[in-house]
């Protein structure tokens, strides 16, 4: 059975099937979602807000609870696109503006221009760039040290 889930801001509708999760929803609207975990709710990138119909999504797990608990950004209706299934209708759920640096490469090339748009961290979602500022190289470093010290505790947990 689909169950329509309306997506913020952007203002879109999209059919998801009972029982999958947010995160098959976002990507099937190409959506830039990251899943730096492959789903597995480890790493946050795939952070949403439900702003309706919070009961009508899968109850938060012990792994996601977790999770969210490192995330600075998140608020009490907090949940990670990949844990979160839907249940029930009237699901509306607010995407974090701007974009996630997962093509640091790309990034770089960038290094003194200004950002169209605010580059969001890969881990906590909190903006690194605001929107219209400049990209500097200490920032590409940093986040690359990050996406380093995230793949090792990844592949670390992928062998446990």
């Amino acid at each position: 059975m689909v169950k329509i889930v309306r997506l913020e801001p952007i203002a879109q509708d999209t059919e998801v099937q009972t029982n999958a999760n947010i995160l098959s929803a976002l990507l099937a609207e190409d959506l830039h979602v990251l899943k730096e975990c492959g789903g597995r709710g480890l790493c946050a990138t795939c952070h949403v807000f439900i702003k309706q119909g919070m009961e009508s999504v899968s109850p938060m797990g012990r792994r996601e609870q977790r999770t969210l608990e490192v995330i600075t950004t998140a608020k009490l209706n907090s949940r990670l696109a990949c844990q979160s299934r839907i249940l029930g209708e009237g699901v509306v759920v607010e995407v974090p503006t701007g974009m996630y640096l997962d093509a640091i490469e790309d990034i770089e090339a960038l290094i003194g221009r200004r950002t169209e748009q605010d580059l969001l961290h890969p881990i906590t979602g909190q903006v690194v760039v605001e929107s219209g500022k400049l990209i500097t190289r200490s920032v590409i470093l940093e986040l690359k040290d990050v996406r380093l010290q995230v793949g090792q505790y990844l592949a670390r947990t992928r062998e446990a």
